[in-house]
């Protein structure tokens, strides 16, 4: 039986074209950025269901950046808040994506971490308050 075209290998987009952004400043040394949102579910026994239902509760955004340690920039901005803009650009993709992680706040500062003969890298776990989708990826 013959099956459809499938996928295009060439539009699965590479994390190496993704650029970070913190409060309109890029991060050249950032190669890792994760950010996920988690809902509080909450679970309700109603009258006439067998079945438990949910509620969406509250929203809860966490992520972490991490790269080569370039500059004291994360321990200067201590923890106060900011944006981080996330883009993946790959130029065989179908489009480019950019997401705003909106009021982000370190849950830890580095302060050292370094080993003789090594790069020295830095990660930040964060969370953040809201985030917004500015450039989506629609596909063909």
């Amino acid at each position: 039986m013959a099956q459809g075209p499938g996928l295009d290998p060439s539009r699965v987009i590479l994390g190496t074209f993704g650029q970070a952004y913190i409060d309109g400043e890029w991060q050249t040394n950032i190669n890792h950025l994760d950010a996920v949102v988690a809902i509080d579910k909450r679970e309700l026994n109603l009258v006439g269901h067998n079945w438990v239902q949910f509620k969406i509760g509250a929203k809860r955004g966490t992520g972490t950046m991490s790269g080569y340690k370039v500059t004291s920039k994360m321990i200067q901005r201590d923890f106060s808040k900011f944006d981080i803009l996330s883009k993946l650009d790959d130029p065989e993709a179908f489009g480019h994506e950019t997401i705003r992680l909106i009021r982000c706040m370190p849950d830890q500062v580095q302060l050292a971490n370094w080993t003789a003969g090594e790069e020295v890298t830095e990660e930040t776990p964060f969370t953040f308050e809201d985030y917004e989708l500015l450039d989506p990826i629609d596909g063909p």
